[in-house]
């Protein structure tokens, strides 16, 4: 019987974190400790010049997700100690997991088998308290707001148009529509209000997009919280919360290092939802990452289509971010389900099935060539049922793309098992390369939808609900227009609805609300069903959690 990631990891022997500092170049001035194995980097490192080459930026994304997995942290985790075995000063740059996930049905964010972070149970617990600094800050912003209201409303809101909403890291589906300031006149002003995931929060995306404290703060100040009785935004600046919001995340924003099984300086900090915000590790980690490393591997959320397009459209076009290359992490698996054959049933050789699921994988690989104009190779995290034809039809039909398909055995191997896929990585990454956004921010906000929905989604158009379109209009009115654009859209598809697995066609968009997170620098664009706070499932994660006398922790993965 196979060993779980958690006991891999607690078999691990650490290096003490001052050592893993000090492959980059950091002394314990530069860093403090969160006990022997964790610690935040100051930010204010940055500012000093950098030795060496600019760093090659690596973006491990995937296919859209699937129950049979895929394996794409894992991927990122296990390329990284493979680059570092070929001698390259590498860093990871990797987001932090929410409780929400780990309790859910996901479960944790640190990657698997021999291709991990650790310590894995603080990583995907409550790690250096990030999470829960962000959120205090998001709802010491909501309690400045109603009690603003409560105490004259100086500033006309109008209390059926506050957008501002709390805040927990959890998945609490009681949570989503709730009516608060019962209970008489001293209680506060009623109203309908509602609770977002941590993750799903502007401050949580703000926070990651923001490459200094100041930056930060100025952000916070820009954050649209309410609209006054005229219509005109009211921002968290008229309320004088951006100081203190900003004052509960000073030693949030230093990054975290931490480091593989193997022993490679790895920083997570920060994780927005991929399917609600930009779903990118910090911009300052990443930073950093490319500040002390010749190479730097990070990811993306779920499937290419939301955090690759989400990596590239938004965070390197805010932080000035230049990919050297892209990975696509696929499964024999996956590509079957996406092909019709239900879960239980992927581990037999079905090549009908694949053929019929490949489009999905080509069609990222399209995106990245094609619209981005990016370097990229597929890399196929074998499973021991896949068999030599099925993964010959998947070289074959990526070869016709002029893309190469390299196999990953992090997972069992660590990064021994991410060799071939590093060589040909480092190959890429030094081809030329003409990155290119999908689109120009400037463009009319409609314009920005469609082109992502044609472009990256193979939609036919956009369907816009007249609630949207009044908003797109008031948004441009208020001066938002020239925003990229965020899409919360389902990640299990290409298109809006879950279902539509493989490679949809003849399909339309449909956009129903639009807001702006102008803290953030984006406009989030709502389709489908998407909820800014999951629900906990039948079974939650949380039922398999359990930690025994002496303080050891089980259950996770």
């Amino acid at each position: 019987m196979s060993k779980s990631d958690i006991e891999i990891a607690q078999e691990a022997t650490p290096e003490r974190i001052d050592k893993i500092a000090a492959k980059l170049g950091l002394t314990e001035k530069d860093f403090e400790y969160y006990g022997w194995y964790k610690a935040k980097v100051d930010y204010n490192l940055l500012s000093t010049p950098k030795e060496g080459k600019e760093a090659k930026v690596i973006l491990v994304t995937a296919i859209n997700p699937t129950p049979a997995g895929e394996g794409k942290t894992t991927t990122t985790i296990g390329l990284g100690d493979a680059l570092t075995k070929l001698g390259k000063k590498t860093v990871l740059a990797l987001r932090e997991p929410s409780l929400g996930p780990v309790f859910g049905i996901k479960g944790g964010a640190a990657g698997g088998g021999y291709a991990q972070v650790i310590p894995m149970e603080d990583i995907n617990l409550h790690f250096t308290g990030d999470f829960h600094a962000i959120g205090a800050a998001n709802n010491l912003l909501a309690a400045m707001l109603d009690n603003h209201i409560f105490q004259g409303n100086e500033l006309d809101i109008d209390t059926n148009h506050v957008v501002w909403r709390r805040c927990v890291d959890m998945n609490d589906r009681q949570l989503r529509n709730i009516t608060d300031g019962m209970g008489g006149k001293s209680n506060g002003v009623p109203r309908e209000d509602g609770f977002d995931i941590t993750v799903a929060s502007e401050i949580m995306a703000a926070f990651c997009l923001a490459t200094s404290l100041d930056d930060l703060k100025a952000r916070f100040a820009r954050i649209v919280v309410a609209y006054n009785h005229k219509g005109e935004p009211v921002t968290a600046g008229q309320l004088n919360a951006q100081g203190a919001m900003t004052a509960l995340l000073k030693d949030a924003l230093k990054p975290n290092l931490v480091q593989t099984l193997e022993g490679t300086p790895a920083f997570v900090h920060g994780g927005p939802f991929a399917n609600i915000a930009h779903g990118c590790n910090s911009v300052i980690a990443t930073k950093m990452a490319g500040h002390f490393g010749d190479y730097v591997v990070t990811e993306a959320g779920f499937g290419a289509d939301l955090g690759a397009e989400k990596f590239l459209d938004i965070k390197c076009r805010l932080a000035d971010i230049k990919p050297s290359a892209v990975v696509i992490v696929a499964t024999i698996r996956a590509l079957k389900y996406n092909g019709g054959v239900p879960k239980t049933e992927t581990g037999i050789e079905n090549l009908e099935a694949l053929e019929k699921g490949i489009p999905n994988l080509l069609k990222h690989v399209e995106n990245i060539t094609n619209v981005y104009k990016l370097p990229c190779v597929v890399a196929l995290n074998r499973f021991t049922a896949d068999t030599d034809a099925e993964i010959d039809l998947v070289i074959n039909k990526c070869k016709q793309l002029g893309v190469n398909v390299k196999m990953s055995e992090v997972w069992g191997k660590g990064g021994e098992g991410g060799i071939e896929l590093a060589e040909e990585v480092i190959k890429l990454c030094e081809e030329p390369n003409d990155f290119q956004f999908a689109y120009d921010a400037n463009l009319k906000i409609k314009e920005k939808i469609e082109t992502i929905a044609k472009k990256i989604y193979g939609a036919d158009g956009v369907i816009y609900d007249d609630k949207a379109s009044k908003e797109i209009e008031n948004l441009e009115r208020l001066g938002f227009g020239n925003l990229p654009i965020c899409m919360a859209k389902t990640q299990y598809s290409l298109s809006d609805d879950q279902t539509k697995l493989g490679r949809p066609v003849g399909f339309n968009i449909t956009v129903r609300d639009i807001t702006v997170s102008s803290g953030a620098g984006f406009l989030v664009v709502l389709t489908g069903n998407v909820l800014k706070m999951p629900g906990l499932p039948k079974v939650p994660a949380a039922e398999k959690i359990d930690v025994d006398s002496t303080g050891k922790i089980s259950g996770l993965f």
